[in-house]
């Protein structure tokens, strides 16, 4: 996968306002990296980029998914609705509500009995 494949994936399923925390959250990565150098607390600030990064990731992944299932769900309810269109086509027709007088009357005819 290339990167600007990846890139034209994840624009449809990050809101502004997902942009707009992960250049934040790499801001003030970049920035603890400079003011307190490469010692100790760069441990606790790559923990704490890496789980933003994680909860952005799931974020995308669930995008991804809802807009499977929705798209799943519309497939199913358009062959749902065929099957019953063919079922409506096969159903016989009571005798009560033919325009055929002639069922009609072989009908009232059986029920006088």
């Amino acid at each position: 996968m290339s990167g600007p494949s990846v890139m034209r994936d994840l624009h449809p399923h990050l809101d502004i306002g997902t942009r707009l925390v992960i250049v934040i959250t790499f801001v003030l990565f970049v920035a603890a990296l400079y003011i307190k150098g490469f010692g100790h607390g760069l441990l606790l600030e790559a923990g704490v980029f890496l789980v933003s990064v994680k909860l952005m990731l799931m974020a995308y992944k669930n995008s991804v998914v809802a807009k499977e299932v929705s798209e799943r769900l519309d497939r199913m309810e358009a062959a749902l609705v065929r099957m019953e269109r063919t079922l409506e086509s096969e159903r016989p027709v009571p005798a009560a509500q033919r325009s055929d007088p002639a069922s009609r009357d072989i009908t009232e005819q059986s029920l006088a009995r």
